[in-house]
């Protein structure tokens, strides 16, 4: 068999030097809109960097990606009409590929829009006072790219020769189930209007919400994520923030500390005061301490005379540093000083001749 009836042969219909042909400008067109694109952006790359707007810079960038898919959408759909197909499979080809086009568009849309918020409304947003704006942009871009891409998926599905309306009525029939599903989802939603009106924390701010505790890093219209102090990601319904108690650690003008120290029973008067003096003196020479400070004998233990001793640590200060190096001067001081520590002991007199029973 010669060359010219290997590829006159029929193969599914087609002769082999057809589907060679079509595979050929599959091919051709990958290579075709990578170098099309390729060529376009290094000419138009060097007008752009000219001009003062960022506009033609962005759409620039972001054609890529959908426009070489397309070019490659393109010679797909040629290659695969040029030959003999079945009717039911080239009407389908013919669907898929004016949805696939329909999808990259979309995709283009959304991926400008993106682009077109981080560049001028962030920065805008950054420059005001207002948190509010801050937490509000992330929202609406996630509203305008899913709204985006319903209308595509809407105009998508239509161009591949589905009947929109009738797919929307039978969503009508199921209305009341869809309804008792989304309850959650409304619940929530209503849980984010409340996060953004009421403002009880902002993004960065350490809370606590049942038995969680971490850092807000992202508010939605449907759930908030918290960073926990472990670093692992928690997400959290909205719909919790509306009806429990949040408690913002943030917010909090000082952070409380409490110490009880004991000391052995032998520590006369004298000492008991020395030690309430030293502990005062601590407190009130650390620079990262408020000057509320609360000093008491307050206990008479089972084995120690206790001492209560209550300090505040300056907002934003290092809250575990400033904590041992208080702890680390009182122990030292109260070494020095010969005041003993107390620890849980017990004496037992045990009369001569005597038994005693435990």
């Amino acid at each position: 068999m010669d060359m010219k009836e290997f590829f006159a042969k029929l193969f599914y219909q087609n002769t082999i030097s057809d589907w060679g042909m079509s595979i050929g400008i599959v091919v051709l067109s990958l290579i075709l809109g990578k170098a099309i694109f390729w060529f376009i952006k290094r000419i138009l790359q060097n007008f752009t960097a000219k001009t003062r707007t960022k506009v033609d810079d962005i759409l620039l960038d972001m054609l890529d990606e959908p426009f070489v898919f397309s070019i490659v959408a393109w010679g797909i759909h040629i290659g695969l009409t040029r030959l003999k197909l079945p009717e039911v499979l080239e009407t389908f080809i013919d669907r898929v590929f004016f949805g696939f086009l329909t999808f990259m568009a979309t995709w283009f849309v959304v991926r400008t829009m993106d682009k077109f918020i981080d560049v001028f409304l962030v920065p805008l947003a950054e420059k005001t006072n207002n948190d509010f704006d801050d937490h509000l942009l992330p929202v609406v871009k996630k509203t305008v790219n899913l709204g985006i891409w319903i209308l595509g998926i809407v105009v998508a599905l239509n161009n591949a020769g589905f009947d929109v309306g009738a797919l929307i009525a039978g969503m009508e029939l199921g209305g009341l189930a869809f309804a008792m599903a989304a309850k959650d989802t409304v619940s929530n939603f209503f849980g984010g209007v409340t996060v953004f009106v009421d403002k009880p924390f902002r993004i960065g701010d350490r809370i606590k919400i049942s038995d969680i505790d971490g850092t807000v890093v992202e508010i939605g219209l449907r759930s908030t994520r918290i960073k926990t102090l472990e670093g692992r990601i928690v997400t959290i319904p909205n719909a919790q923030f509306a009806g429990g108690i949040v408690e913002n650690v943030s917010w909090e003008p000082s952070r409380k500390v409490i110490i009880n120290l004991g000391l052995t029973y032998d520590t006369n008067s004298n000492s008991m005061k020395e030690a309430m003096d030293i502990l005062k003196d601590i407190i009130s020479k650390n620079k990262d301490t408020e000057e509320d400070i609360k000093i008491s004998f307050n206990s008479w233990g089972d084995f120690s005379l206790g001492i209560l001793l209550i300090y505040y640590i300056k907002k934003g200060e290092d809250i575990f540093q400033i904590q041992t190096d208080i702890n680390l001067e009182i122990l030292a001081r109260f070494n020095d000083r010969g005041l003993a520590f107390a620890f849980p002991t017990q004496t037992l007199d045990i009369p001569k001749g005597g038994q005693v029973n435990i």
